[in-house]
């Protein structure tokens, strides 16, 4: 009858994962709530286009001007997307946002550079003109051409703004505009036609009456300057007293339109320079979710695969609990409205492989229990309760890293430290309760023959304390080595490191091309027409191994530019615009992104130190894993010198502390076992034996781990498009270097700060 029980909570599990994979994929109800396509996406994942602006001028602006600012921004933006979004960001900083449009390029020239809107008597108080009309030609046939050798057509201002202000020429300024919209007027015949239409603040309807008074007396214009130049000289038909008015004379609605959302954008209270802007094309965005998919089940199933041959019932249980953990990321992402970036999909994926690190540790503590004579049952209790420890202290660890990441770490950067915590902390629930319910229930059916769990084997003990000379050497090799690559190449001038955009500014431009070139080809073929569109002559060519993009590199491009740039792909190669992205940084956020990056590593290692110290209540094992992690950062860094195609960006940022965070886990795993055994260990030989016991006892444990995280960061290469692979790469090296440390590098050091520098670290510790 308890068997009957067990069957029948199996198949409750069964239903209950059954019906979580039916909500990620589905959703509920008629909104999909729940559901991946419920999910909110990130605009490197949507495609479209985001700005940064910056407030020109000393001094902090005040909170109702920027509130005002970003009030007509947010209404500007909402005719190209409902979900565009504007925000601020520190004190004098905008954010624009506008998801899933199909011409980036476009908005950007249409929003262009937020300036000042005025509005301009044609004469002065003496009858002067403030500004003229300009055919091209003077009188005697000559050229009119301005300083940059460009023919003078159009109304052209006669004054400074500064000399139209102080004799009060200006009639008001954009900050008077209330509304602007486009609209339809009937005219005398009955018939509609399309109009500008004005409404004005107190202050504005008081001088505009005045104004428009002397100039329909006159029979004088009142121009509309913007941004350098006039963008509409309306002739004043009649004195305007009600703060109303109406610009006739477009030749079409979307005329009409064009210039209304250009006196709404003008009229700002505050001047706005560029910082920043991004523009992703959405197949870039459908390919990303696409391949990081595919990454994300080819991982599964290969931990899956690897948990089930090694570890048998109990890989199948954590097979099932991963199951659990991926549907609950899908529901929770949607339920809290996360937004999904492409870094975010990187911490699921990557969060998916360490979601069995608990497991593992679980798993091998309930093979040394069998092995030891114990039942199964015994077994599975005692191997929870031994393991807790080392669980909470491994993944609060990485939790110091992720909450750094989100509180320092840029927009990207916080997507993915979103999702690493979000992942952490799913990981410690399906471990230490859904794995334990589905491991109760498969014993309770009645599969309780040790040989369906498996028996840890004797640990072999290796002398690694021995060895700890030659092992400190290949690290010492390799990263002396880098060091000599890094100075080569700066002395060739071209820098140490392939610095991307996020650290030097510029442009950087991403295209899929419809097949795979050399970096030979791309400049023999495609630069030259780039030159000659752009005038640009810095272009640095960057192919992405294994696929068909190409990453273009300039100093920052114009918006003319980089619509030359796209028209050379879109009209000479063939290439469509929803694959080509592109990113324009200025040398104000690049600088920022470098120091920011500094203190988020600094502040990651410090509280760290402070966990193990607190912890371990010694702090020489603060101390040693304060050590490997700078060994595993300096081995990180010596694979973005050797390996030039990968950029040192906030993306390198995130990779680094991503494998401190991975390789603490592991080492205080080992430093667990360390302090476990530390009971009558009171001289060297002893210390020794205890390092070798300890870690050998770990070393399995530390390897499986590590299988089960490289298979899901070796799927994201794989897979992944070209900003996943710039991640992945060094992230496989980090978790090899991260294991290697955790064995040869982490608990060596401990033995020698315990053996050898006994008197300095005894000083420290009373300090």
């Amino acid at each position: 009858m308890k068997r009957v029980k067990y069957f029948l909570a199996l198949i409750l599990v069964l239903g209950l994962l059954g019906g979580l994979g039916y909500t990620a994929v589905y959703g509920l109800g008629a909104d999909k709530s729940g559901s991946l396509s419920s999910i909110d996406l990130g605009l490197d994942l949507a495609g479209g286009v985001s700005i940064t602006y910056e407030v020109v001028g000393d001094g902090k602006p005040s909170s109702e001007d920027m509130k005002d600012t970003i009030y007509k921004l947010q209404k500007r933006v909402e005719q190209y997307s409902t979900e565009a979004l504007v925000y601020q960001e520190g004190n004098n900083r905008i954010n624009i946002e506008i998801p899933g449009v199909s011409d980036a390029n476009a908005i950007l020239e249409e929003l262009g550079q937020p300036g000042n809107l005025y509005f301009i008597a044609q004469t002065d108080a003496n009858g002067n003109e403030n500004y003229t009309y300009h055919y091209g030609m003077t009188a005697d046939g000559q050229m009119e051409i301005d300083e940059d050798g460009n023919l003078i057509m159009g109304y052209v201002l006669e004054k400074s703004l500064d000399e139209l202000e102080a004799e009060g020429s200006i009639v008001l300024s954009g900050s008077d505009v209330v509304a602007s919209q486009a609209t339809f007027q009937q005219n005398s015949y009955g018939n509609s036609k399309p109009v500008v239409s004005l409404e004005f603040s107190e202050n504005g309807k008081t001088a505009f009456a005045a104004a428009t008074k002397k100039a329909y007396a006159n029979g004088e214009t009142i121009g509309i300057y913007y941004d350098g130049q006039f963008i509409s000289v309306p002739t004043v038909q009649a004195e305007i007293t009600d703060g109303k008015a109406v610009i006739t004379g477009q030749s079409d609605y979307e005329s009409c339109q064009n210039l209304a959302s250009m006196i709404r954008i003008g009229g700002l209270k505050l001047q706005l320079q560029e910082l920043r802007s991004n523009v992703v094309g959405a197949q870039l965005g459908s390919d990303a979710i696409r391949t990081s998919l595919i990454a994300a089940l080819v991982g599964f199933i290969l931990i899956a695969l690897f948990m089930i041959v090694v570890f048998r019932i109990l890989g199948l249980s954590a097979t099932l609990a991963l199951g659990f953990y991926s549907g609950l990321i899908v529901f929770l992402l949607s339920a809290f409205e996360m937004t999904l970036t492409l870094p975010g999909i990187a911490g699921i994926i990557l969060s998916i492989g360490m979601a069995v690190d608990a497991n593992v540790l679980v798993f091998s503590r309930i093979r040394e229990e069998i092995a030891a004579g114990k039942a199964v049952d015994d077994a599975r209790k005692n191997g929870y309760n031994k393991a807790l420890s080392s669980i909470l202290d491994g993944n609060i660890t990485t939790l110091i890293v992720a909450a750094v990441l989100y509180f320092l770490g840029t927009g990207s950067i916080k997507g993915f430290a979103q999702t690493l915590i979000l992942g952490i902390v799913l990981s410690m629930f399906t471990a230490l309760v859904v794995t334990r319910l589905i491991t109760s229930i498969f014993y309770g059916m009645g599969l309780q023959n040790p040989v369906l769990y498996g028996k840890a084997k004797k640990a072999k003990k290796h002398d690694f304390i021995g060895i700890r000379k030659i092992t400190y050497g290949i690290s010492a090799a390799i990263i002396i080595a880098s060091f000599v690559v890094m100075g080569i190449n700066a002395g060739q001038g071209k820098g140490a490191f392939n610095y991307s955009l996020d650290f030097v500014g510029g442009t950087s431009t991403t295209v899929t091309l419809d097949t795979e070139m050399t970096a030979e080809q791309v400049e023999a073929t495609i630069k030259p027409e780039l030159v000659a569109a752009t005038g640009v002559n810095e272009i640095q060519i960057q192919p992405v191994p294994g696929t068909t993009q190409v990453v273009f590199k300039t100093p920052t491009l114009t918006l003319a530019q980089r619509e030359a740039f796209e028209n050379v792909f879109t009209e000479k190669f063939g290439v469509s615009s929803d694959h080509i992205a592109a990113e324009t940084i200025s040398s104000v956020i690049s600088g920022e992104m470098r120091r920011d990056a500094i203190v988020a590593l600094a502040v990651a290692l410090v509280l760290m130190l402070i966990y193990i110290w607190i912890r371990f209540k010694d702090i020489k094992f603060g101390a040693a894993a304060i050590i490997a992690l700078a060994h595993d950062a300096l081995i990180v860094v010596a694979t973005y010198a050797f390996v030039r195609y990968l950029t040192v960006g906030t993306t390198f940022i995130a990779v680094v502390l991503t494998i401190i965070g991975y390789s603490i886990n592991d080492t205080i795993v080992t430093f667990d076992r360390i302090r476990e055994n530390l009971k009558t260990a009171n001289n060297k030989n002893e210390y020794e034996e205890l390092v070798n016991k300890s870690v050998s006892q770990t070393v399995t444990r530390s390897l499986f781990t590590s299988i089960t995280t490289f298979f899901t960061v070796l799927a994201l290469f794989i897979f992944g498009v070209v900003d996943i692979k710039m991640f992945a790469l060094p992230l496989m090296v980090g978790v090899i270097s991260g294991t290697y440390s955790s064995i040869f590098i982490a608990s060596p050091m401990w033995f020698d700060l315990k053996t050898k520098f006994k008197y300095f670290l005894k000083k420290a510790e009373e300090l």
